[in-house]
């Protein structure tokens, strides 16, 4: 073939598909995500700093990185196309098949830092997601900083920071202007608040909100307390508005409907139990080692999940740790153990 020939080849466009489910981290620099659509364009600022890595987090939920992908075909589909419409990932499916799990996979694939984790529960506001404003501890701290002021003549010290007493919460911060996007996990949305998915929608659209305390006290610059262990980031004006829409992992394990408005911002996605061959890479992955008789094990979780059974994976692997275990016998009494782990979780006992 002549060079002439060679280019007249076409060149093959870039993949949409950014996220592939290896969970494997990047090698130099991290992928570049595709450009959001011109209806989700943000410009907040001003730019945060990087967030930190949380590695052992990511451990405990993914284990030793596999070959090969961890997910199907299309939920590695609906993931990317969540990523490229900068909408939230409404994730649904039985308890235990790794919903939550998906956030960190993300993450730790893409380079985007420790996850944000926000877990609902009947009593979560979404105030509670964007901040805490400590306004007892505020006032506690300029009445010893007046008493300590008369007490010291001539004393150069100013009363206490605002932002001193105001943390973002895990939403808050998710939202922050950061020049790459920022994970937040949403766990277990269908336990909160009738009034909670409805009341994430005008922050979820516009990807900002205001702090009210800040926005009373005029405040220009604030540096601010955040989710992250010991981190703290500067708002202006009492407004906070992202540069890059976090990628918002959302989980519900069905036990109520979703107004059709939240619906409608979200993409969905139903997550199966893994395949037989994912179950054998997972407690590869977990255990760092092929253990004799694994497999022999998710033989039998996988029948049990086939017979209409409700397990979770963490059943199967706490199953294969005891039979790993220093002088463990599966005779009768063992054989208890085992049928305990793997237990039918649908039949409440």
């Amino acid at each position: 073939m002549t060079e002439q020939d060679t280019a007249a080849q076409p060149v093959a466009p870039p993949s949409w598909r950014v996220f592939h489910a290896t969970g494997r981290p990047p090698e130099g620099e991290p992928p570049r995500l595709p450009p959001p659509p011109p209806w989700r364009v943000f410009s907040g600022s001003p730019l945060q700093q990087p967030p930190p890595e949380d590695t052992p987090s990511a451990r405990r939920r993914l284990g030793v990185v596999q070959d090969g992908p961890q997910l199907r075909a299309e939920e590695i589909d609906a993931v990317n196309a969540a990523l490229l419409l900068r909408r939230p990932l409404l994730i649904t499916g039985p308890p235990g098949v790794g919903k939550s799990t998906l956030a960190y996979l993300i993450a730790q694939e893409l380079g985007l830092g420790r996850v944000l984790p926000w877990s609902i529960v009947s009593r979560t506001t979404l105030g509670g997601g964007l901040y805490d404003y400590d306004a007892i501890g505020r006032a506690q701290a300029i009445a010893a900083w007046r008493a300590g002021a008369e007490g010291e003549e001539g004393s150069t010290a100013g009363p206490p920071a605002l932002g001193d007493f105001l943390t973002l919460g895990p939403l808050g911060t998710a939202l922050l202007a950061y020049g790459r996007p920022r994970v937040l996990l949403v766990d277990e949305l269908d336990k909160s608040d009738i009034d909670l998915p409805n009341d994430l929608l005008h922050v979820l659209e516009n990807g900002s909100y205001e702090i009210p305390e800040l926005v009373r006290a005029g405040a220009g610059e604030v540096s601010v307390l955040t989710d992250d262990p010991h981190g703290r980031a500067v708002v202006e004006g009492g407004r906070v508005e992202c540069a890059e829409f976090p990628v918002v992992v959302i989980t519900s394990n069905g036990e109520r409907e979703f107004p059709a408005a939240f619906r409608r911002r979200c993409l969905p996605l139903e997550m199966r139990p893994p395949s037989r061959e994912q179950l054998v890479s997972i407690v590869v992955s977990h255990l760092r080692e092929h253990p004799e008789g694994a497999e022999d094990l998710v033989d039998d979780f996988v029948r049990r999940l086939d017979g209409g059974g409700t397990q979770s994976v963490d059943q199967l692997l706490n199953a294969v740790q005891l039979t790993t275990a220093h002088g463990f016998r599966a005779d009768s009494d063992g054989r208890k153990l085992i049928e305990m782990l793997l237990r039918d979780l649908s039949k409440g006992r």
